[in-house]
């Protein structure tokens, strides 16, 4: 079998060359000098085997090429002949943020998937999940041991939270201060490739979530010799915001945008979601955001399919513009908090926080998804004290926007971190579940939720003494303002994140498939999965919304349609309300697929009724 060796060459790092020497290069602008310190395979405790000068080079560049380091050979940096500092490039850090670097061959690695070009995007259903909660290993090697239950259940493309390593042992992943480098407790870069190569045999795309608008608050130690990486004027809620736009942004920006590279080509990912992009501040003429996608479209446009995703609060539009053929100039797709909001308040009630604004229309909210992509796309919002927010999107093809009914988030920023299937009945989560997986954007599912998975998943991380009370009180006063914690002793009741029995509670209970329940659940997945592969995605490409099709027909009830690609139209009724909703025409065309297989495709004496959903197949030439 024909392998490959991967590697990504960047301008900083450690780097073996062709003659097995190591050549390290660290960007040290505040520093007037810098040593690197070596030691021999091991923790990188006690003293160096070896101090070697570094050579200074323009715009605040150290280098040094040795014959003194291999693979596996442990390294810091010594700033001003005091700290020792390990490489903000690390490929891997055994010993955690405060530990010596590993100096790794990216090429060790031989790769089987060669034949590997991607898939195309409208194929895709992602599948989000935590490394360290998805199975009691809590590694890469078990996420590599579901691989086969998750081709089967119809997914095609695993979604990791961020890996990038983090303080402790217990982290979401976004508190990463060392981008390069998979995650010790994970296992080590060849386990993270394994998993990749693994994935692509079964057909398989893996995504990653990266994190490019601020660093983790342990283990960060670039504003000592660096502080050009942060912006004194741009914060963060999570900290000093990244200098995209100020004095000395050039080389910050390259980093970011190499490591972008580096986990496409290094580790042979498929694609990367991009975390909270509203976060980052950038006033250039080339944004970061423009700059990055240009550069990852410019290395792998001709080679293979890569498909960056983002997330942004703001709905900026421009981002997901596509040219003339259809494809994407920049990204493929955001994630859309709105229809998540919008199906929230059908199904909950919920009027809290950013719930407010889809509390007075959800149902008009959720057509506009369905038939233009943002809820708010210019319009005030109350959440944000009447800050316009969004663009227009009508003009962007349904695939541009991710849907989903649980993620990390609308998980996990719940005090208790309740899952939607403790906290609704069955028929309205059967119903949106009926809706959201056979519309033509791409649908992501939250590990666990195809089993209708009761395990929570709440905020969870691990760090020092000195910054464990600030967390476990920032995560409390967080929910101050909601009225069922406004009370001091109640917030006491929201689970400390520090505490490692909150991250048990989240790792998900993998025997509870053998109950009936949990089986009913998982079978409804795998036929609407199933029903969209075999219909849907091959009718895709060029889909786009019917004129004025996506209507309110009742207080609960609304229809919409779409074109797809090969002319036919596809059509959906659904009426998600406790009530069944009368004077409704039968969807016309062949039924695809109902919530009630009982009225044969037809809503009965024109009635919708209550929690249900009926999509239908109109053939192109019946399409007229």
């Amino acid at each position: 079998m024909t392998t490959a060796r991967r590697r990504h060459n960047m301008p900083f790092g450690a780097e073996l060359l062709a003659d097995g020497r190591v050549h390290f290069r660290l960007w040290a602008p505040a520093a007037r000098q810098v040593e690197l310190c070596l030691w021999d395979l091991g923790t990188g405790a006690g003293p160096p085997r070896s101090i070697l000068p570094m050579t200074a080079e323009p715009e605040g560049w150290f280098a040094l090429s040795t014959d003194r380091a291999a693979p596996g050979t442990r390294y810091r940096f010594r700033i001003d002949g005091a700290m020792q500092v390990p490489d903000p490039a690390s490929r891997f850090q055994p010993q955690d943020v405060h530990g010596a670097s590993a100096v790794v061959d990216p090429a060790a690695w031989r790769w089987q998937d060669t034949d590997w070009r991607g898939r195309p995007w409208e194929q895709t259903v992602l599948y989000e999940l935590h490394v360290g909660s998805f199975t009691p290993q809590g590694d890469f090697a078990g996420v590599q041991s579901k691989l086969d239950y998750l081709a089967a259940l119809g997914v095609t493309a695993i979604e990791l939270m961020p890996v990038a390593d983090f303080h402790g042992e217990r982290n979401w992943g976004y508190d990463g201060v060392y981008l390069f480098a998979p995650d010790s407790r994970y296992g080590a870069p060849d386990d993270l490739k394994a998993l990749v190569d693994a994935a692509h045999a079964r057909g398989l795309m893996v995504f990653l979530d990266v994190v490019y608008n601020h660093f983790g608050p342990e283990g960060n130690y670039l504003h000592v010799y660096a502080p050009d990486f942060f912006s004194q004027r741009h914060q963060t809620p999570w900290g000093a915001g990244i200098n995209y736009d100020r004095a000395g942004r050039h080389w910050v920006r390259q980093f970011f945008i190499h490591n972008a590279l580096y986990w496409l080509e290094e580790y042979h990912l498929d694609g990367l979601r991009l975390d909270a992009v509203h976060a980052i501040a950038d006033a250039s003429q080339l944004q970061i955001l423009t700059e990055l996608a240009e550069r990852v479209h410019e290395a792998f446009g001709n080679d293979r399919q890569v498909h960056l995703v983002l997330e942004n609060d703001h709905n900026a539009s421009r981002y997901l513009h596509r040219d003339s053929r259809g494809q994407p100039l920049h990204y493929v797709a955001q994630w859309n908090d709105d229809i998540h909001h919008a199906l929230h308040v059908l199904l909950t009630g919920e009027s809290d926080g950013y719930y407010r604004d889809y509390t007075a229309r959800p149902l008009h909210h959720l057509a506009r998804c369905l038939a233009e992509g943002f809820a708010y796309q210019g319009e005030p919002s109350a959440y944000r004290d009447g800050t316009p927010r969004g663009e227009p999107s009508a003009n962007l093809p349904a695939t541009a926007f991710v849907s989903f009914l649980q993620n990390h988030d609308q998980v996990g920023n719940r005090a208790f971190g309740e899952r939607i299937s403790v906290l609704i009945e069955a028929a309205p989560l059967r119903a949106v579940l009926g809706l959201l997986l056979l519309a033509p954007s791409p649908p992501l599912l939250f590990m666990g939720q195809e089993w209708g998975c009761t395990e929570p998943f709440p905020f969870f991380c691990d760090f020092g003494p000195d910054l464990t009370d600030k967390v476990v009180a920032g995560r409390r006063n967080e929910f101050a303002h909601f009225p069922q914690f406004r009370d001091a002793s109640a917030r006491q009741r929201i689970p400390d994140p520090t505490d490692r029995h909150t991250f048990a509670a989240a790792v998900l209970d993998w025997q509870a498939q053998s109950k009936p329940q949990h089986r009913d659940w998982l079978e409804l997945h795998r036929e609407l999965l199933a029903l969209r592969r075999r219909e849907l995605v091959p009718r895709l490409t060029g889909a786009r919304s019917l004129d004025g099709s996506c209507e309110e027909i009742g207080p609960t009830a609304l229809s919409a349609g779409w074109v797809l690609g090969d002319g036919c139209e596809l059509l959906v009724l659904a009426n998600l309300g406790d009530e069944p909703v009368t004077g409704v025409a039968p969807p016309p065309g062949p039924l695809l697929y109902t919530t009630h297989p009982g009225r044969s495709g037809r809503t009965q004496h024109d009635c919708l009724p209550a929690w249900s959903v009926f999509w239908s197949l109109r053939p192109k030439a019946d399409a007229t």
